[in-house]
């Protein structure tokens, strides 16, 4: 239930490191089942939401 609730709080922003222990910054929350992760300066891959295993820094809600 705590890697469901984590894994559904992600935001753009966000610090994460994957299952596969890939480090990146969360670029686009695509749907419930994918994000897109920007590892380095242009390089963006697309991962499924329940195999990050970690959030290492979240970002400030922003005021709209």
């Amino acid at each position: 239930k705590q890697h469901q609730s984590m894994v559904a709080s992600l935001r753009r922003g966000d610090q994460v490191v994957t299952a596969g222990g890939l480090m990146g910054k969360v670029s686009k929350i695509k749907d419930d089942a994918e994000v897109e992760v920007e590892l380095a300066e242009g390089v963006k891959v697309r991962v499924v939401r329940s195999t990050i295993s970690q959030v290492l820094s979240k970002t400030e809600p922003t005021e709209t």
